[in-house]
C-alpha cells in the first residue's frame, strides 16, 4: 500500500560513506504508536510473569510463526524504489569511524529474542536487535512481532527483549518494552510493505538462569521472620538479609551496542542476516533448533508477496526456516571486528521459490524514508529504570 509523496526537507547524507541522517519524505499521520508498559509497576509485573517458577514461561516459549510461510516471487522488473536520497544512522560506538572489512564472521551481541504472549495466550518469541538511539534504549523487529495480527488486539502482551538469550540464560539482562512504533499502514491494513517496528525499552534487569539479581537489605531477625519466604536471603552468620529490589543492568545499548540504520539504499547490496530460525522445511527436515544465533549472507533482490499485500519487498537467498526467524536483522556493511553495521531489513517471512520443499528465500520490507520517519518518532524518547 505504497503512497506517492511530495519530497521535501534537507538531505544530510547521500550514501553509506556519510555519517549523517537524511530527512525522509513522510506523510502526516504515518506513525502508529502504542504503549506496552507505561509504568514501573506494570513493567515489574511483566518481569514477575517471565521469572515465575524458575523462568518456566521463558524456557517453554515457542517460536512465533504467524504468516511466515508465504508464496513469494523474485521479480526482475519494477520493485522497491527510494522515496528520497539515501541516508544512514551510524551504529553505537561507530559515530566517527568508517566501516572496515574482515574475513571472519563474528556474531553481533545486539541480536536476541523478544518474548510475548500471543493471541493463543501462549508464550512465543521472535528475533530482534538493538539499534542506535539517543538513550540507547531502542529495539528493531518485525511489526508482526509487536502488533497482534491474529486477534487484531493493539499489541502483543508481556513484551520483553533478551539479547543473547540461550535456554534460560540472560547474559546482558532482560529489557521490558515501554512503547511500540510502527507504520500506520501496517497497524491498520497489515500491509507487509510496512511490517517493521521499533520499541523503546526500560533499562535492563540483571538475571541469570531465570533468577533475577536483587540488592540486599540488612534487617532484624524479627523483620526477617515476618518477610515473605521468597524475599528472604540466606542468613550470614548473625546477619539477616532480604531482597530489596531488582538490580539495574543499565541501558540496552550501553551493554550490547546498537546497530546503525540504512534506508533508501540500492537493491542488490550484500547483507548478513542474523536470527534464531527454528522449525522444519516443507519436506520435514528440521534444519534449525532456534537455540543459537545463526547467519546467512547474500545480495538483495526485488520480491513480491501478494497474499500479504507485499508489493515492494526485498529478498535474499537464505535457508532460514520461518519459525523464530521473524524479525531477523539484515545488516549491510557489517564490520566483523566491531560486530556492527547498518540495519537495512527485518525478516517478515520465508518462501520456497523453486518448489523443492526447502525454504530458499527470506524477505523484508524495503527500508525507505517512511521507515526512517517511524524510526525518528522513536529514537529520542527516554525510558529510564524500573528499579
Amino acid at each position: 500500500m505504497k503512497r506517492t509523496l511530495a519530497l521535501g526537507g534537507l538531505v544530510a547524507t547521500a550514501g553509506l560513506l556519510a555519517a549523517g541522517l537524511a530527512a525522509p519524505a513522510q506523510a502526516a499521520g504515518d506513525v502508529a504508536s502504542k504503549p506496552l508498559a507505561t509504568t514501573k509497576i506494570a513493567a515489574k509485573n511483566i518481569l514477575a510473569y517471565w521469572y515465575a517458577e524458575n523462568a518456566a514461561a521463558l524456557k517453554g516459549a515457542t517460536p512465533y510463526n504467524t504468516e511466515t510461510k508465504v508464496v513469494a516471487k523474485h521479480i526482475s522488473k519494477g520493485g522497491p524504489a527510494p522515496d528520497s536520497k539515501p541516508g544512514i544512522v551510524p551504529a553505537i560506538g561507530d559515530e566517527k569511524k568508517a566501516a572496515g572489512k574482515s574475513k571472519n564472521v563474528n556474531l553481533p551481541r545486539t541480536t536476541g529474542k523478544v518474548f510475548f504472549i500471543g493471541a493463543d495466550k501462549q508464550a512465543h518469541w521472535c528475533t530482534a536487535t538493538s539499534i542506535q538511539s539517543a538513550y540507547k534504549n531502542l529495539v528493531a523487529t518485525a511489526g508482526s512481532c509487536v502488533y497482534d495480527t491474529e486477534s487484531n488486539a493493539a499489541t502483543l502482551d508481556y513484551w520483553v527483549f533478551i539479547p543473547g538469550y540461550y535456554q534460560g540464560k540472560t547474559p546482558y539482562g532482560i529489557y521490558v518494552g515501554k512503547q511500540a512504533f510502527t507504520h500506520y499502514d501496517f497497524d491498520v491494513y497489515e500491509d507487509a510493505d510496512r511490517n517493521y517496528a521499533f520499541v523503546t525499552v526500560y533499562n535492563g534487569i540483571k538475571a541469570e538462569n531465570g533468577r533475577p539479581e536483587f540488592a540486599k537489605k540488612e534487617v532484624t531477625k524479627a523483620e526477617y521472620d515476618q518477610a515473605n519466604k521468597w524475599l528472604r536471603l540466606p542468613v550470614e552468620g548473625d546477619k539477616y538479609y532480604i531482597k530489596n529490589g531488582f538490580v539495574d543492568a543499565g541501558a540496552l545499548g550501553a551493554n550490547v551496542g546498537g546497530q546503525g540504520l540504512a534506508y533508501n539504499q540500492k537493491v542488490g547490496k550484500p547483507v548478513f542476516v542474523f536470527g534464531y530460525p527454528s522449525g522444519s522445511h516443507p519436506d520435514g527436515n528440521q534444519a534449525y533448533s532456534g537455540h543459537t544465533l545463526k547467519w546467512t549472507y547474500g545480495k538483495t533482490f526485488a520480491v513480491q508477496a501478494p497474499a500479504i499485500k507485499g508489493e515492494e519487498l526485498v529478498g535474499t537467498k537464505s535457508s532460514f526456516t520461518g519459525e523464530g526467524a521473524l524479525g531477523s536483522s539484515w545488516l549491510v556493511n557489517y564490520n566483523n571486528g566491531r560486530r556492527i553495521g547498518y540495519l537495512n531489513g527485518v525478516t517478515i517471512g520465508v518462501s520456497d521459490t523453486d518448489n523443492n520443499n526447502r525454504y530458499d528465500t527470506s524477505f523484508s520490507p524495503y527500508f525507505d524514508g517512511e521507515l526512517a520517519g517511524v524510526y525518528n518518532a522513536a529514537k529520542n524518547l527516554w525510558s529510564g529504570s524500573i528499579v
